[in-house]
C-alpha cells in the first residue's frame, strides 16, 4: 500500500479524474487532501497559475478538498487548517472533523510565527482529536520587487516552530517546505538559499530535533525534502534509517521522483512499507 501524505485538489493542472487517474498511474491507494486557507494577501500571487479561482479567498480552500472525498470517497483522507488566527478556527475545525470526518490539521501555511497563543491552543485541539498537524515554513528571501510584498515568508523560521513542537509534546507535527528541510545540514544555508546544494554538515537543526521530540515527523514532499536527500544520498540513506519511524512518503505534486528516489537508496523492505503507508496509517488509521 503506498499513501501520498500531502497533496491538494485543483493543484498543477489537476482536476478529481486527472488526479486520481495519476494516483493509479504511480500506484498511491490514498491521499491525505490538505486544504490551504490564509488572508488574499498573504500569499504570492504566483500561485495564481496552479490553483482556478473557485469563489473564496483562500488559495486552495476545504470546500474542495470536500469536494474530492465526495466524489471519490475511498482514495481521499480529509485535511483542513482554518487560520488559528480566526475566533471561530477551532469552532470550525471542530465541525470539520464531526460533520465531514477531518482527520489532519494541514496545510498550515501562514505569515504568523507558529508559536503564537492563539496557533498553540490550535495544535493542543489538533493533539485532544489526534489530528497530525502539517506545517510549511519558508525563509524569507528578497524577490526584488515592492509590492504586493517583497518576499513571502511562512512560519517564522525553525525557532519558531521548534518552541511549538516542545510545548504542545502530545500533538504530532510534520514539517515541511525549504524552511524546514534546508536545516537538514548544519551549515548556514537555511535562510539564503530554498534549496541548499553540496554535502550535508554535521550538527543539522532537523537532526537534533528529531532526537529530541518524538512528537516530530517529516513530511517528504515537494523540492524541497527531494533535494535535502538527494543531495547526498549516503547521508540519506542512514537518515532515512535511523528516523524510519517518523517519516511519511508525500509528493505535493504529480510526478514520481520521491518514490525513484527512496527506491534508489536499497533500503530494507520493512522501512519502505513504514515510509509508503505505514507510519501514516499509525497517525490517521484506515480501514
Amino acid at each position: 500500500m503506498i499513501i501520498d501524505a500531502h497533496n491538494h485538489p485543483d493543484w498543477h493542472g489537476h482536476n478529481a479524474d486527472r488526479f486520481v487517474a495519476n494516483m493509479d498511474q504511480y500506484g498511491i491507494d490514498l491521499t491525505w487532501l490538505l486544504s490551504w486557507e490564509c488572508p488574499p494577501d498573504e500569499f504570492d500571487p504566483s500561485y495564481n497559475h496552479v490553483v482556478p479561482p473557485v469563489g473564496s479567498p483562500a488559495p486552495i480552500p476545504f470546500s474542495r478538498c470536500l469536494s474530492y472525498k465526495e466524489r471519490f470517497p475511498t482514495r481521499f483522507i480529509l485535511g483542513y487548517a482554518p487560520d488559528p488566527r480566526r475566533p471561530d478556527a477551532i469552532d470550525r475545525l471542530h465541525a470539520a472533523i464531526e460533520i465531514y470526518g477531518v482527520r489532519v490539521y494541514g496545510e498550515l501555511k501562514l505569515r504568523m510565527m507558529y508559536d503564537n497563543p492563539d496557533a498553540l491552543r490550535m495544535y493542543r485541539f489538533c493533539g485532544e482529536k489526534g489530528l497530525p498537524v502539517t506545517v510549511h515554513i519558508d525563509y524569507e528571501f528578497p524577490r526584488n520587487v515592492k509590492y504586493p510584498r517583497p518576499s513571502y515568508w511562512y512560519g517564522g523560521g525553525i525557532g519558531a516552530f521548534e518552541r511549538a513542537v516542545r510545548a504542545c509534546p502530545e500533538t504530532v507535527f510534520l514539517g515541511h517546505a525549504p524552511g524546514f528541510w534546508a536545516h537538514i545540514s548544519g551549515d548556514d544555508k537555511f535562510d539564503k538559499e530554498a534549496y541548499p546544494k553540496g554535502k550535508v554538515q554535521p550538527g543539522g537543526k532537523l537532526v537534533e530535533m528529531l532526537r529530541a521530540y518524538p512528537n516530530l515527523h517529516c513530511d517528504l514532499s515537494a523540492g524541497s525534502a527531494r533535494n535535502a536527500l538527494s543531495r547526498d544520498p549516503e547521508f540519506a540513506r542512514e537518515f532515512v534509517i535511523e528516523f524510519q519511524d517518523r517519516l511519511l512518503y508525500a509528493r505535493d505534486y504529480f510526478d514520481n521522483a520521491h518514490q525513484e528516489f527512496l527506491n534508489s537508496l536499497d533500503l530494507p523492505a520493512a522501512v519502505l512499507e513504514k515510509i509508503y503507508s505505514g507510519n501514516a496509517q499509525r497517525l490517521v488509521p484506515v480501514g
